[in-house]
C-alpha cells in the first residue's frame, strides 16, 4: 500500500507544476496580445513625437533623479522618459471606456 501512495503523490506533484506553467504561459500570451493591440510610444521616441502622435497626456509628472526620469500618463498607458526620450511605455490595468484616448 505504501508503494502505491508514494507513486500517486509523485504523479500529483509532477502534474501541479505543469498546470501552473500552462497558466503562466497563457497569461503571458494574453498580455502580449493586449500590448500588440494598443499603439504606444516606442523606446527612443522623442517627447515631441509622442505628443504629436498621441496628443497631450492627461498628466505630466516632473522629472526626478539623475538622469532625469519623467512620466506622462495617458488613458491606456504611461510613458517613461529619460531626458526627452522614451525608455518604456506600459499599459495600465482596468482602463475604463469613458477615459479612453
Amino acid at each position: 500500500m505504501m508503494k502505491h501512495t508514494w507513486i500517486l503523490l509523485f504523479a500529483c506533484s509532477l502534474s501541479l507544476p505543469a498546470t501552473g506553467l500552462s497558466q503562466v504561459l497563457l497569461i503571458d500570451a494574453v498580455k502580449e496580445e493586449q500590448q500588440a493591440d494598443t499603439p504606444r510610444p516606442q523606446r527612443g521616441d522623442a517627447m515631441s513625437a509622442v505628443e504629436k502622435r498621441f496628443g497631450s497626456p492627461l498628466t505630466k509628472h516632473a522629472p526626478i533623479g539623475d538622469p532625469p526620469i519623467s512620466r506622462w500618463d495617458y488613458a491606456k498607458f504611461a510613458v517613461y522618459f529619460e531626458h526627452d526620450r522614451v525608455i518604456t511605455s506600459v499599459l495600465k490595468r482596468n482602463t475604463s471606456p469613458s477615459r479612453e484616448q
